[in-house]
């Protein structure tokens, strides 16, 4: 990975820790000026130790407007540029469905989404300046999401939703920042981490550690963060220890003709429903043999 985000400056949200501190070790290796942000200043000095020179610490809080600001003012004051936006800042309050309260509801919409909304548009609007006057602009939005936010798994409906709206959030975007020389993606990992031990994905993916290292997904973000992914975006990328894959989004199945008699549905949707593929497991296959 050595030189191919040369000169790059990346901001990483929640790179103090498990994937995001994994993605900013990656980015400095690869030649990047990094970032490191997280709202714990104790985690955040230890990365930047960690990583040693290239990186530069922020603690503020990305889901805020006022912290979202402080990162893009960090990354133009230290390094005078900004090219790279890896919105990876989460947390997780996980329960079932009728146990959730409004505030584990809020709280992880903010963190996940609300700071990926904000940290992009402000890296887009400055994106959108450089480009009407004149100067070239090759920037990258990475984006996290989750297989929860894409197929689905029980007692994480906030943190699913989350992700899910980042996923929508990311191809939006890509349609609409493409005009000032930016590209959208986003990146699915799956990692054994603090947060996702919490969720308990050791034991949806058999208790293989060392596949599970946040050190394979690395690879995909610095090749996304780099200039050789200029020509892709709104893609959403798998990646782990087991797998590298690119995600399908929803799209029209089978299809009949509109019916206006509400008694005649039932036996038109049933053929329908017998005609689809069924929905994804949580880790994205279909019923047979895994891709």
């Amino acid at each position: 990975m050595s030189g191919l985000c040369a000169g790059r400056v990346c901001i990483v949200t929640g790179g103090a820790r498990g994937i995001g501190l994994a993605h900013a070790r990656a980015l400095a290796e690869a030649g990047a000026r990094v970032i490191v942000n997280d709202v714990d200043e104790v985690a955040v000095a230890e990365a930047v130790e960690r990583i040693g020179a290239g990186a530069t610490a922020c603690v503020a809080d990305a889901s805020s407007g006022s912290g979202a600001s402080e990162l893009i003012e960090v990354a133009l004051d230290t390094a005078g540029r900004l090219d790279v936006v890896v919105n990876n800042a989460g947390i997780t309050r996980d329960k079932m469905l009728v146990n959730l309260t409004e505030d584990d509801w809020d709280s992880v919409l903010r963190v996940h989404a609300k700071s990926t909304f904000l940290l992009t548009q402000g890296a887009a609007r400055h994106w959108r300046e450089c480009s009407k006057a004149g100067r070239p602009v090759d920037g990258r939005v990475i984006n996290t999401v989750s297989s929860v936010g894409l197929y689905g798994h029980v007692g994480q409906a906030n943190y699913g939703a989350a992700k899910g709206a980042i996923a929508a959030f990311t191809i939006i975007a890509s349609m609409e920042l493409g005009r000032y020389g930016v590209t959208v993606n986003a990146l699915c990992p799956t990692a054994l981490t603090q947060m996702t031990e919490v969720a308990g994905l050791a034991e949806t993916e058999d208790g293989q550690a060392g596949r599970l290292d946040p050190r394979w997904v690395a690879p995909a973000l610095v090749w996304l963060a780099s200039p050789l992914s200029a020509d892709v975006t709104g893609r959403v990328i798998v990646a782990s220890g087991r797998r590298l894959a690119v995600a399908e989004g929803w799209h029209r199945g089978p299809t009949a003709a509109p019916v206006e008699d509400p008694a005649d549905v039932d036996a038109v949707i049933r053929r329908l429903l017998a005609e689809a593929a069924p929905n994804a497991d949580a880790q994205g296959d279909l019923p047979g043999p895994p891709r």
